[in-house]
Parts: structure tokens; sequence; C-alpha cells
């Protein structure tokens, strides 16, 4: 027991001083990206990609009406409380909501605030749409002017 204690001293040390630039990895941890969203560009790839599926939708649709437990936002769906939790944590690590802890509940909180900045990304591209649109409308009405005058 004390021969063990030495030997992983020992090791610690000398890892420390001969080896500090590498990185010990554990075999049996699955290692994942995280996304904390350090970057707008981080947060914007975030919320998206929690916005694309339509379970997580609906929860935050749900989630509207006011805080909910994990229980009572699984009731409505055929899959386990498990499952629930994973669409919880994506919509966690995007910001799009916040998990209190209120004794033995922990209520889902939506965090609309997080969309705002998803919402004026959009918004940049809807200006450009609308005004794309608008040169459209304007080209087809010079048509239409034209086809008219040679009606005539």
């Amino acid at each position: 027991m004390v021969v063990n204690l030495i030997c992983t001293l020992l090791l610690t040390e000398l890892c420390k001083t001969r080896y500090s630039n590498l990185m010990v990895i554990n075999q049996t941890v699955k290692y994942t990206k995280t996304t904390n969203a350090h970057t707008s560009e981080d947060a914007l790839n975030a919320i998206f990609a929690a916005l694309a599926d339509p379970t997580r939708r609906s929860i935050l649709l749900r989630l509207r009406s006011g805080d909910a437990t994990v229980n009572e936002l699984a009731a409505p769906y055929a899959m386990s409380l498990p499952a629930i939790s994973k669409h919880l944590k994506v919509l966690e690590a995007a910001g799009l909501i916040t998990r209190a802890r209120n004794a033995q509940w922990r209520p889902c909180h939506l965090e609309a605030e997080t969309l705002k900045g998803a919402t004026e990304w959009l918004e940049a591209y809807r200006e450009l749409w609308e005004g794309s649109l608008d040169n459209l409308a304007v080209y087809l009405q010079k048509i239409q002017a034209t086809s008219t005058t040679k009606e005539q």
C-alpha cells in the first residue's frame, strides 16, 4: 500500500517535470467537444444546432408558457427520461434554457434573450431577401408596362 503511494507520487512528479507538455488521456472516457459559446459564432452554431431538432423546438414552445420540470416536459413524448435529458443538455449548452434547483425539483426555464443573437443574424438576411424581392417587383412592373405599351 505504501509502495503504491510512493510510486504514484514519484510518477506524478516525473510527469510534472519531464513530460509537462504531454496530455494524459483516459481511454475509458468518451471525449467530446463541448460548446460553451466562447465566441458569437460558436454561440450561433450552438443555437442553430439546438433548434435543428423538432423535439427541442417543441420543448422551447412548451417553456414559453412557463417553467416546467423534466417529467412535465417529457410527458407528451414517447421517449425515455434520459433521452429528454439529453435534449435538455443540448438546449442548456446553447444557453436557450437554464435549470434551477428547487428542493428535489429541477425546473427548466426558457432564456429567450439568447435567441436575440440568432434573430439579429437572420434579420440581416431578411433585409437582403426583401431587397431582392423589391427589385424583382420593380422589374416585373417594368416588363408589364413595356408589354402594355407594345399592345397599344
